[in-house]
């Protein structure tokens, strides 16, 4: 079919990043870098065929020196491996499904090869039989063999990397936090769920984002047309030009109403009735605070370490950390920088790898637990907080925090820690503000106990949701059960927060609900003094304070309290939201 005939396709997911994305289609698929796509004339077919035939040559005769090298080394058993592998190559229905690709396509020979191969290990994948599956492994690194000598083919020139929409089957945090917003306009995956970390990343980026399209992945070709609505999660490929200039213009009206959020930002984030709310920002990288800086947030609710502690084999050195943990405060000042330590586990990065998979990790070593495990790295992290705490306004707090105990254990290091440190002659801020996070419901529970020992509360709403009524939040089967407006949530955050204001003490939440418009009623009238969210979320939730009234979300959140199921304490929450600002909750 030629791309003038091309149909309209629409897909549904789930959005999970606002925003619309309109750009070529570029297929990542797992474990499998995608070559670039490119398109070419029909008078280039047939060098691009010779191409494909001479990167296979290429790879038979490494494959063929490979398993005469392994026949001298372990015998010829162990080398029969490399034979298969070039009879996989010798298949001739590949050659021309590779060259029907290229020639309906009109794309380089690497592209149509990368695509008739994902076809087949995405095929592979979805079988239950365990042989079928295990041989994906073995396409694959015949697949990469071919892609890798297809860019030593001296002939091959490729085109610069151009904005894309990216199609996956699933995407790390750490390939969400790393991508290039320049090229990367937009993406969607296979898997996920809405509370993914992958999905807050995106968010916190401001990379329109939808999950949930089952497989996509085969679905759509590279370089196919398309637009990613991060309003409704609607995909959709080769678009008339008709559902293009609506898209345009609705794009346009989008970047219209931002501007107007945007002229709101040297207000202070205070109701009509003057109560203040501080508004901070959840940032990764010392590289957000300019963003930061520019929507006038108050410093920064949530510092996430994860990342540049675990993104390499060796994570920095104390005298590492401490430059990044200046950086933050510099750039923060005069506002609070709440820097929280290593949360690892769960869906996000391991702090090591493990012997043995954890049956749950969710419920497993992860957070506080990892870093009073590893004290030696955890010492190195609290010594570097506080070494930059002199430059300005820091805070720490401490994650997965369950009972008192652990609150105790942590801040006894904290206290060593600053023994050490006097010793040395070096100088800190012995005032260092230390937190608790509350996230398991045992800790909402007991946050009168544990308001006598923190200087603060900061509520992660994502895992107390969770935890409070037990669906995994990034499990598509049981998303549906997770409820940021359940009930017995709405008891353990005022729970929380009247501790807190007994034992004068400040709560904030940094959790995704604290960017959800349609909880924003409930969450200041249930008495929290912090909203803590990602820098693309500050301008819209200042706009909700703005347009709110203390006392009328304090009746509010006192009726939420007496509601049976999560929808009758939504639908009250949104119903005053829906009146004080209409135009923030379209789409």
């Amino acid at each position: 079919m030629n791309r003038e005939e091309a149909i309209e396709q629409v897909y549904s997911g789930t959005a999970v990043s606002r925003g619309i994305a309109i750009a070529p289609v570029l297929v990542a698929g797992r474990g499998l870098r995608a070559p670039e796509a490119f398109s070419i004339s029909e008078a280039h077919v047939s060098s691009e065929q010779k191409r494909f035939t001479a990167a296979v040559a290429r790879t038979r005769r490494q494959l063929s020196q490979l398993q005469t090298q392994m026949e001298m080394v372990s015998g010829t058993e162990e080398a029969l491996v490399f034979e298969a592998h070039s009879m996989m190559l010798e298949d001739p229905g590949l050659t021309d499904q590779v060259h029907s690709k290229i020639s309906e396509r009109l794309q380089n020979a690497e592209a149509c090869f990368y695509a008739v191969m994902q076809t087949y290990l995405e095929a592979m994948r979805r079988v239950s039989d365990s042989y079928l599956q295990e041989r994906t492994i073995d396409i694959q690194d015949v697949c990469e063999r071919v892609l890798r000598n297809f860019a030593d083919d001296e002939e091959s020139v490729a085109s610069p990397e151009a904005p894309h929409v990216l199609v996956s089957y699933d995407l790390t945090p750490s390939d969400t936090a790393s991508m290039d917003r320049s090229t990367v306009l937009g993406f969607v995956t296979e898997t996920g769920s809405i509370n993914s970390h992958t999905a807050i990343l995106a968010r916190a980026l401001g990379i329109p984002a939808i999950v949930g399209i089952d497989q996509i992945t085969l679905a759509v070709s590279p370089l196919t047309p398309c637009i990613i609505d991060g309003y409704s999660g609607i995909m959709i490929c080769n678009p008339t030009e008709q559902t293009l200039d609506r898209y345009r213009e609705l794009a346009s009206r989008r970047l219209q109403e931002r501007a107007e959020l945007e002229s709101l930002k040297d207000q202070e984030s205070q109701t009509k009735d003057g109560h203040h709310l501080t508004l901070s920002a959840n940032i990764e990288f010392t590289h957000e605070l300019d963003f930061v800086r520019e929507q006038r947030a108050e410093g920064v609710g949530l510092f996430r370490t994860e990342f540049f502690l675990l993104q390499n084999e060796v994570p920095p050195d104390e005298e590492a950390q401490t430059r990044i943990y200046r950086d933050l405060a510099v750039g923060t000042a005069p506002h609070q920088a709440i820097i929280r330590t290593l949360d690892a586990g769960g869906d996000k990065l391991l702090s090591e790898p493990l012997l043995e998979p954890e049956p749950n990790p969710f419920l497993g070593w992860r957070g506080i637990r990892v870093s009073l495990d590893r004290q030696d790295a955890f010492k190195a992290q609290i010594r570097a907080v506080l070494r930059a705490s002199t430059a300005g306004n820091l805070g720490l707090m401490f994650p997965f925090i369950s009972g008192v105990t652990e609150f105790r254990r942590s801040r006894a290091l904290v206290q060593q820690c600053m023994e050490e440190l006097e010793k040395e002659g070096a100088s800190f801020n012995s005032e260092l503000e230390i937190g608790a996070m509350i996230e398991i419901p045992s800790a909402a529970l007991m946050a009168d106990h544990l308001a006598e020992e923190a200087d603060f509360f900061s509520i992660g709403t994502n895992d107390l949701i969770q935890y409070t009524v037990a669906v995994d939040r990034v499990n598509n089967r049981v998303a549906n059960l997770y409820r940021s407006s359940h009930p017995a949530v709405m008891r353990l955050i005022h729970t929380t927060t009247q501790a807190a204001k007994r034992a004068g003490i400040w709560t904030g939440v940094c959790g995704e609900m604290a960017a959800d418009l349609n909880l924003t009623p409930l969450l200041i009238g249930l008495g929290v003094d912090e909203l803590s969210v990602g820098p693309h979320d500050l301008a819209a939730v200042r706009k909700a304070i703005l347009s709110l009234n203390l006392s009328s979300c304090q009746e509010l959140a006192a009726k939420a309290l007496t509601l049976p199921t999560s929808f009758d304490v939504l639908e009250l929450s949104r119903s005053m939201a829906r009146d004080s600002y209409p135009g923030l909750l379209k789409g």
